[in-house]
Protein backbone atom coordinates (compact mmCIF):
# COMPACT_ATOMS: atom_id res chain seq x y z
CA UNK A 1 0.00 0.00 0.00
CA UNK A 2 1.25 3.51 -0.85
CA UNK A 3 0.42 5.97 1.91
CA UNK A 4 -0.65 9.49 0.92
CA UNK A 5 2.12 11.99 1.41
CA UNK A 6 1.45 14.38 4.25
CA UNK A 7 2.13 18.09 4.25
CA UNK A 8 5.79 18.51 5.21
CA UNK A 9 6.04 19.29 8.92
CA UNK A 10 8.73 21.46 10.46
CA UNK A 11 8.70 19.53 13.74
CA UNK A 12 11.84 17.56 14.72
CA UNK A 13 11.48 13.92 13.64
CA UNK A 14 13.19 10.64 14.57
CA UNK A 15 12.79 6.87 14.62
CA UNK A 16 12.47 4.43 17.47
CA UNK A 17 13.80 1.01 16.49
CA UNK A 18 13.06 -2.13 18.48
CA UNK A 19 15.15 -4.94 16.99
CA UNK A 20 13.44 -7.96 18.47
CA UNK A 21 14.04 -11.66 18.04
CA UNK A 22 10.80 -12.11 16.09
CA UNK A 23 10.16 -8.65 14.64
CA UNK A 24 11.94 -5.41 13.88
CA UNK A 25 9.50 -2.67 14.93
CA UNK A 26 9.83 0.93 13.74
CA UNK A 27 8.00 4.08 14.77
CA UNK A 28 8.44 7.46 13.08
CA UNK A 29 7.65 10.22 15.56
CA UNK A 30 7.68 13.99 15.59
CA UNK A 31 8.46 15.94 18.75
CA UNK A 32 6.02 18.70 19.63
CA UNK A 33 6.74 20.42 22.94
CA UNK A 34 7.01 17.52 25.43
CA UNK A 35 5.19 14.95 23.30
CA UNK A 36 6.19 12.35 20.74
CA UNK A 37 3.60 12.16 17.96
CA UNK A 38 3.70 8.83 16.13
CA UNK A 39 3.08 9.51 12.42
CA UNK A 40 4.27 6.23 10.91
CA UNK A 41 4.97 2.67 11.96
CA UNK A 42 5.86 -0.75 10.57
CA UNK A 43 7.14 -4.12 11.67
CA UNK A 44 8.96 -6.78 9.71
CA UNK A 45 9.47 -10.39 10.74
CA UNK A 46 13.08 -11.43 11.34
CA UNK A 47 14.57 -14.49 9.67
CA UNK A 48 14.99 -17.33 12.15
CA UNK A 49 18.78 -17.32 11.77
CA UNK A 50 19.30 -13.56 12.24
CA UNK A 51 18.50 -13.21 15.95
CA UNK A 52 18.87 -15.37 19.04
CA UNK A 53 17.93 -14.56 22.62
CA UNK A 54 17.58 -10.87 21.89
CA UNK A 55 21.04 -10.66 20.30
CA UNK A 56 22.01 -10.14 16.68
CA UNK A 57 23.57 -13.19 15.01
CA UNK A 58 23.59 -11.94 11.39
CA UNK A 59 24.14 -8.19 10.99
CA UNK A 60 23.50 -8.15 7.24
CA UNK A 61 20.22 -10.02 7.64
CA UNK A 62 18.99 -7.70 10.38
CA UNK A 63 19.92 -4.64 8.30
CA UNK A 64 17.81 -5.97 5.42
CA UNK A 65 14.84 -6.53 7.72
CA UNK A 66 15.17 -3.13 9.40
CA UNK A 67 15.48 -1.41 6.02
CA UNK A 68 12.16 -2.87 4.89
CA UNK A 69 10.43 -1.79 8.11
CA UNK A 70 11.93 1.72 7.99
CA UNK A 71 10.94 2.13 4.34
CA UNK A 72 7.32 1.21 5.11
CA UNK A 73 7.16 3.45 8.19
CA UNK A 74 8.64 6.49 6.43
CA UNK A 75 6.32 6.05 3.47
CA UNK A 76 3.39 6.08 5.88
CA UNK A 77 4.76 9.12 7.72
CA UNK A 78 5.75 11.09 4.65
CA UNK A 79 9.01 12.04 6.39
CA UNK A 80 12.49 10.52 6.41
CA UNK A 81 14.20 10.81 9.82
CA UNK A 82 17.97 10.79 10.16
CA UNK A 83 18.11 10.05 13.89
CA UNK A 84 17.18 6.92 15.82
CA UNK A 85 16.67 5.69 19.38
CA UNK A 86 17.48 1.98 19.48
CA UNK A 87 16.60 -0.61 22.09
CA UNK A 88 18.95 -3.27 23.40
CA UNK A 89 18.00 -6.47 25.23
CA UNK A 90 19.43 -9.90 25.89
CA UNK A 91 20.49 -11.97 28.89
CA UNK A 92 24.05 -10.56 28.83
CA UNK A 93 22.88 -6.94 29.15
CA UNK A 94 23.37 -5.97 32.79
CA UNK A 95 21.71 -3.07 34.57
CA UNK A 96 21.67 -2.08 38.22
CA UNK A 97 21.32 0.95 40.44
CA UNK A 98 24.27 1.97 42.57
CA UNK A 99 24.08 4.50 45.40
CA UNK A 100 27.20 6.58 46.01
CA UNK A 101 27.59 8.85 49.03
CA UNK A 102 29.99 11.79 48.85
CA UNK A 103 30.93 14.00 51.82
CA UNK A 104 31.90 17.48 50.65
CA UNK A 105 34.69 19.41 52.32
CA UNK A 106 32.91 22.74 52.04
CA UNK A 107 29.17 22.57 52.65
CA UNK A 108 28.37 26.22 51.86
CA UNK A 109 29.69 26.17 48.27
CA UNK A 110 27.24 25.32 45.46
CA UNK A 111 27.62 21.91 43.85
CA UNK A 112 29.24 22.23 40.42
CA UNK A 113 28.81 20.14 37.29
CA UNK A 114 32.45 18.99 37.53
CA UNK A 115 31.89 17.79 41.11
CA UNK A 116 28.74 15.92 40.10
CA UNK A 117 30.49 14.30 37.15
CA UNK A 118 33.09 12.90 39.54
CA UNK A 119 30.41 11.37 41.79
CA UNK A 120 28.58 9.84 38.83
CA UNK A 121 31.80 8.50 37.34
CA UNK A 122 32.52 6.69 40.62
CA UNK A 123 29.08 5.07 40.56
CA UNK A 124 29.51 4.00 36.93
CA UNK A 125 32.88 2.43 37.68
CA UNK A 126 31.43 0.41 40.56
CA UNK A 127 28.67 -0.93 38.29
CA UNK A 128 31.15 -1.68 35.49
CA UNK A 129 33.28 -3.79 37.82
CA UNK A 130 30.23 -5.74 38.99
CA UNK A 131 28.96 -6.24 35.42
CA UNK A 132 32.30 -7.65 34.26
CA UNK A 133 32.38 -10.01 37.23
CA UNK A 134 28.81 -11.22 36.60
CA UNK A 135 29.39 -11.76 32.88
CA UNK A 136 32.64 -13.61 33.54
CA UNK A 137 30.83 -15.96 35.93
CA UNK A 138 27.88 -16.54 33.57
CA UNK A 139 29.88 -17.15 30.40
CA UNK A 140 32.99 -18.83 31.80
CA UNK A 141 35.29 -16.30 30.08
CA UNK A 142 37.77 -14.57 32.37
CA UNK A 143 37.78 -11.28 30.43
CA UNK A 144 34.80 -9.86 28.56
CA UNK A 145 34.90 -6.37 27.07
CA UNK A 146 31.79 -4.44 28.05
CA UNK A 147 30.63 -0.91 27.25
CA UNK A 148 28.26 1.53 28.88
CA UNK A 149 24.79 1.39 27.32
CA UNK A 150 23.00 4.10 29.25
CA UNK A 151 22.95 5.87 32.60
CA UNK A 152 20.18 7.68 34.40
CA UNK A 153 20.03 9.33 37.79
CA UNK A 154 17.08 7.87 39.72
CA UNK A 155 17.50 9.78 42.98
CA UNK A 156 19.63 12.54 44.49
CA UNK A 157 19.65 13.55 48.14
CA UNK A 158 21.55 16.43 49.73
CA UNK A 159 21.77 16.05 53.51
CA UNK A 160 18.76 13.74 53.30
CA UNK A 161 16.69 16.18 51.19
CA UNK A 162 15.63 14.84 47.79
CA UNK A 163 16.23 17.11 44.75
CA UNK A 164 15.82 16.67 41.00
CA UNK A 165 19.08 18.29 39.96
CA UNK A 166 21.73 18.98 42.62
CA UNK A 167 23.76 21.52 40.62
CA UNK A 168 23.71 24.83 42.46
CA UNK A 169 22.57 23.41 45.80
CA UNK A 170 24.66 23.63 48.96
CA UNK A 171 25.14 20.86 51.49
CA UNK A 172 27.54 18.50 53.17
CA UNK A 173 26.53 15.00 52.05
CA UNK A 174 25.46 14.20 48.50
CA UNK A 175 23.88 10.82 47.86
CA UNK A 176 23.36 9.84 44.21
CA UNK A 177 21.54 6.70 43.04
CA UNK A 178 22.34 6.05 39.40
CA UNK A 179 21.04 3.33 37.13
CA UNK A 180 23.78 2.10 34.80
CA UNK A 181 23.61 -0.65 32.20
CA UNK A 182 26.42 -2.39 30.35
CA UNK A 183 26.54 -4.87 27.48
CA UNK A 184 29.29 -6.94 25.84
CA UNK A 185 30.99 -4.88 23.16
CA UNK A 186 30.16 -7.52 20.53
CA UNK A 187 26.44 -7.05 21.28
CA UNK A 188 26.51 -3.25 21.44
CA UNK A 189 28.83 -3.00 18.45
CA UNK A 190 26.39 -4.96 16.31
CA UNK A 191 23.66 -2.38 16.95
CA UNK A 192 26.06 0.47 16.22
CA UNK A 193 27.01 -1.17 12.93
CA UNK A 194 23.34 -1.58 12.02
CA UNK A 195 22.69 2.11 12.73
CA UNK A 196 25.69 3.14 10.64
CA UNK A 197 24.70 0.93 7.69
CA UNK A 198 21.17 2.33 7.82
CA UNK A 199 22.62 5.84 7.61
CA UNK A 200 21.15 6.93 10.92
CA UNK A 201 22.58 9.04 13.73
CA UNK A 202 22.13 7.06 16.94
CA UNK A 203 20.72 9.39 19.60
CA UNK A 204 20.71 6.65 22.22
CA UNK A 205 20.88 2.89 22.64
CA UNK A 206 18.59 2.32 25.59
CA UNK A 207 18.14 -0.81 27.65
CA UNK A 208 14.60 -1.88 26.80
CA UNK A 209 13.43 -2.77 30.34
CA UNK A 210 14.71 0.65 31.44
CA UNK A 211 12.61 2.32 28.71
CA UNK A 212 9.52 0.30 29.66
CA UNK A 213 10.00 1.10 33.35
CA UNK A 214 9.95 4.84 32.54
CA UNK A 215 6.94 4.64 30.22
CA UNK A 216 4.47 6.01 32.80
CA UNK A 217 6.50 9.19 33.18
CA UNK A 218 5.63 11.43 36.13
CA UNK A 219 2.82 9.07 37.14
CA UNK A 220 5.52 6.75 38.51
CA UNK A 221 7.04 9.39 40.80
CA UNK A 222 5.81 7.81 44.03
CA UNK A 223 4.77 4.34 42.93
CA UNK A 224 6.39 0.92 43.05
CA UNK A 225 5.93 -1.73 40.36
CA UNK A 226 7.50 -4.70 38.59
CA UNK A 227 7.63 -4.50 34.79
CA UNK A 228 7.89 -7.69 32.69
CA UNK A 229 8.42 -7.38 28.92
CA UNK A 230 8.09 -10.77 27.19
CA UNK A 231 9.54 -10.71 23.69
CA UNK A 232 10.30 -13.33 21.12
CA UNK A 233 13.67 -14.33 22.55
CA UNK A 234 13.94 -12.81 26.03
CA UNK A 235 12.00 -11.79 29.09
CA UNK A 236 13.10 -8.42 30.50
CA UNK A 237 12.30 -7.42 34.07
CA UNK A 238 12.59 -4.05 35.79
CA UNK A 239 11.77 -3.16 39.40
CA UNK A 240 10.74 0.39 40.30
CA UNK A 241 10.41 1.33 43.96
CA UNK A 242 9.10 4.75 45.07
CA UNK A 243 9.68 6.06 41.55
CA UNK A 244 13.34 4.93 41.49
CA UNK A 245 14.58 2.21 39.16
CA UNK A 246 16.06 -0.58 41.26
CA UNK A 247 17.61 -2.40 38.33
CA UNK A 248 16.93 -4.66 35.35
CA UNK A 249 17.27 -8.39 34.72
CA UNK A 250 16.89 -10.41 31.54
CA UNK A 251 16.78 -14.09 30.68
CA UNK A 252 16.63 -15.89 27.35
CA UNK A 253 13.11 -17.29 27.24
CA UNK A 254 10.33 -15.79 25.17
CA UNK A 255 7.64 -16.51 22.62
CA UNK A 256 9.90 -18.32 20.17
CA UNK A 257 10.38 -21.18 22.66
CA UNK A 258 6.60 -21.58 22.85
CA UNK A 259 6.32 -21.75 19.07
CA UNK A 260 9.08 -24.34 18.86
CA UNK A 261 7.34 -26.44 21.51
CA UNK A 262 4.12 -26.47 19.48
CA UNK A 263 6.05 -27.29 16.29
CA UNK A 264 7.72 -30.27 17.96
CA UNK A 265 4.56 -31.57 19.62
CA UNK A 266 2.36 -31.17 16.55
CA UNK A 267 5.11 -32.19 14.09
CA UNK A 268 4.54 -29.09 11.96
CA UNK A 269 6.78 -26.32 10.60
CA UNK A 270 7.72 -23.28 12.68
CA UNK A 271 5.46 -21.09 10.52
CA UNK A 272 2.49 -23.41 11.01
CA UNK A 273 3.19 -23.59 14.75
CA UNK A 274 3.21 -19.79 14.93
CA UNK A 275 -0.25 -19.70 13.37
CA UNK A 276 -1.50 -22.28 15.88
CA UNK A 277 -0.06 -20.20 18.73
CA UNK A 278 -1.72 -17.02 17.48
CA UNK A 279 -5.05 -18.84 17.13
CA UNK A 280 -4.65 -20.15 20.69
CA UNK A 281 -3.90 -16.65 22.00
CA UNK A 282 -6.94 -15.26 20.18
CA UNK A 283 -9.18 -18.04 21.50
CA UNK A 284 -9.96 -19.29 18.00
CA UNK A 285 -9.05 -22.97 18.48
CA UNK A 286 -11.58 -25.69 19.07
CA UNK A 287 -11.83 -26.53 22.79
CA UNK A 288 -10.12 -29.90 22.39
CA UNK A 289 -7.24 -28.35 20.42
CA UNK A 290 -6.86 -25.52 22.94
CA UNK A 291 -6.63 -28.00 25.82
CA UNK A 292 -3.99 -29.95 23.94
CA UNK A 293 -1.88 -26.84 23.26
CA UNK A 294 -2.18 -25.77 26.90
CA UNK A 295 -0.81 -29.16 27.96
CA UNK A 296 2.10 -28.84 25.52
CA UNK A 297 3.11 -25.55 27.11
CA UNK A 298 2.89 -26.46 30.81
CA UNK A 299 6.58 -27.26 31.25
CA UNK A 300 7.79 -24.17 29.37
CA UNK A 301 5.45 -21.89 31.32
CA UNK A 302 6.74 -23.43 34.55
CA UNK A 303 10.35 -22.79 33.49
CA UNK A 304 9.46 -19.21 32.55
CA UNK A 305 7.84 -18.62 35.93
CA UNK A 306 10.95 -19.98 37.65
CA UNK A 307 13.04 -17.52 35.64
CA UNK A 308 10.89 -14.63 36.83
CA UNK A 309 11.13 -15.86 40.42
CA UNK A 310 14.92 -16.18 40.21
CA UNK A 311 15.28 -12.68 38.73
CA UNK A 312 13.13 -11.15 41.48
CA UNK A 313 15.10 -13.04 44.11
CA UNK A 314 18.28 -11.40 42.81
CA UNK A 315 16.71 -7.98 43.40
CA UNK A 316 16.19 -8.86 47.08
CA UNK A 317 19.95 -9.39 47.39
CA UNK A 318 20.90 -5.94 46.07
CA UNK A 319 22.38 -3.26 48.33
CA UNK A 320 19.38 -0.93 47.75
CA UNK A 321 16.89 -3.56 48.90
CA UNK A 322 18.00 -3.33 52.52
CA UNK A 323 15.99 -0.15 53.19
CA UNK A 324 12.90 -1.46 51.36
CA UNK A 325 12.37 -5.04 52.39
CA UNK A 326 9.27 -5.77 50.32
CA UNK A 327 8.93 -6.25 46.58
CA UNK A 328 6.26 -4.13 44.83
CA UNK A 329 2.85 -5.80 44.72
CA UNK A 330 1.94 -4.63 41.22
CA UNK A 331 3.16 -6.38 38.05
CA UNK A 332 2.83 -4.83 34.59
CA UNK A 333 3.12 -7.03 31.49
CA UNK A 334 3.92 -6.02 27.91
CA UNK A 335 5.55 -7.42 24.78
CA UNK A 336 4.15 -9.75 22.14
CA UNK A 337 5.01 -12.86 24.16
CA UNK A 338 2.93 -11.67 27.11
CA UNK A 339 -0.27 -12.22 25.10
CA UNK A 340 0.01 -15.95 25.83
CA UNK A 341 -2.73 -16.25 28.49
CA UNK A 342 -0.87 -18.98 30.36
CA UNK A 343 1.82 -16.52 31.49
CA UNK A 344 -0.56 -14.09 33.19
CA UNK A 345 -2.45 -17.02 34.70
CA UNK A 346 0.80 -18.46 36.07
CA UNK A 347 1.78 -15.12 37.65
CA UNK A 348 -1.65 -14.75 39.27
CA UNK A 349 -1.81 -18.33 40.56
CA UNK A 350 1.74 -18.48 41.97
CA UNK A 351 2.04 -18.29 45.77
CA UNK A 352 4.53 -15.42 45.75
CA UNK A 353 4.39 -14.72 49.47
CA UNK A 354 5.79 -18.16 50.31
CA UNK A 355 8.98 -17.70 48.25
CA UNK A 356 9.67 -13.94 48.10
CA UNK A 357 9.06 -10.92 50.37
CA UNK A 358 5.74 -9.64 49.02
CA UNK A 359 3.31 -7.88 51.37
CA UNK A 360 0.39 -9.34 49.41
CA UNK A 361 -0.35 -11.30 46.26
CA UNK A 362 0.71 -9.12 43.30
CA UNK A 363 -1.90 -7.55 41.05
CA UNK A 364 -1.07 -8.39 37.39
CA UNK A 365 -2.06 -5.99 34.60
CA UNK A 366 -1.11 -5.26 30.99
CA UNK A 367 0.45 -2.01 29.79
CA UNK A 368 -1.47 -0.67 26.81
CA UNK A 369 -0.15 1.77 24.19
CA UNK A 370 -2.40 4.52 25.53
CA UNK A 371 -0.70 4.16 28.92
CA UNK A 372 2.71 5.28 27.60
CA UNK A 373 3.28 8.81 28.86
CA UNK A 374 4.12 11.62 26.46
CA UNK A 375 3.57 9.49 23.32
CA UNK A 376 0.45 9.96 21.19
CA UNK A 377 -0.35 7.67 18.28
CA UNK A 378 -1.82 9.88 15.54
CA UNK A 379 -2.29 6.83 13.29
CA UNK A 380 -4.64 5.11 15.78
CA UNK A 381 -3.11 1.78 14.72
CA UNK A 382 -1.02 0.94 17.79
CA UNK A 383 -3.37 -1.02 19.99
CA UNK A 384 -1.48 -4.12 21.18
CA UNK A 385 0.94 -4.86 24.02
CA UNK A 386 3.60 -5.61 21.39
CA UNK A 387 3.66 -1.88 20.53
CA UNK A 388 4.54 -0.69 24.05
CA UNK A 389 8.33 -1.14 23.83
CA UNK A 390 8.92 0.93 20.65
CA UNK A 391 6.61 3.60 22.10
CA UNK A 392 8.60 3.56 25.34
CA UNK A 393 11.79 4.07 23.29
CA UNK A 394 10.14 7.07 21.60
CA UNK A 395 9.39 8.47 25.07
CA UNK A 396 13.08 8.17 25.95
CA UNK A 397 14.00 10.05 22.77
CA UNK A 398 11.82 13.15 23.24
CA UNK A 399 14.44 15.34 24.93
CA UNK A 400 17.28 13.91 22.84
CA UNK A 401 15.60 14.81 19.55
CA UNK A 402 14.96 18.39 20.68
CA UNK A 403 18.57 19.02 21.68
CA UNK A 404 21.16 19.87 19.01
CA UNK A 405 23.93 17.26 18.90
CA UNK A 406 26.61 19.75 19.88
CA UNK A 407 24.88 20.47 23.22
CA UNK A 408 23.94 16.89 24.07
CA UNK A 409 26.61 16.05 26.65
CA UNK A 410 26.96 12.89 28.73
CA UNK A 411 25.76 14.54 31.95
CA UNK A 412 22.71 15.97 30.18
CA UNK A 413 21.74 12.51 28.90
CA UNK A 414 22.16 11.01 32.35
CA UNK A 415 19.76 13.52 33.91
CA UNK A 416 17.12 12.95 31.22
CA UNK A 417 16.34 9.71 33.05
CA UNK A 418 14.89 11.65 35.98
CA UNK A 419 12.18 13.17 33.77
CA UNK A 420 11.50 10.37 31.27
Amino acid sequence: MVWPRQKQSQLPVALSLDIGTEFAKVLVFEVSEDKALVIGHARERQRLSDMHGGGVTDIAGVITTCSKAIRAATEMAGRTPEQVVMGIAGELVKGSTTTTSHVRKTANLPITEAELKEIISKAQQETLTKSRRDLSWETGYAEIDVELVNSAVVAVKIDGYRVNNPIGFQGRQVEVSIYTSYAPIVHLGALQSIGDELGLEILSIATEPYAVARCFGDDMADTSSIFIDVGGGTTDIAVVRSGGLEGTKMFALGGRVITKRIATAQKVSFTEAEQIKLAYVAGNLEEEDAIRVKQYLEDDVSVWLSGVELALEEFTQSERFIDNRLLPSKIYLCGGGSMLPDLKEALEAHDWGSVLPFARQPDVQFIRPQDVANVRDTTNDLVGVQDVTPMALANIGIDLVREPSRTRGALSRIFKGMRS
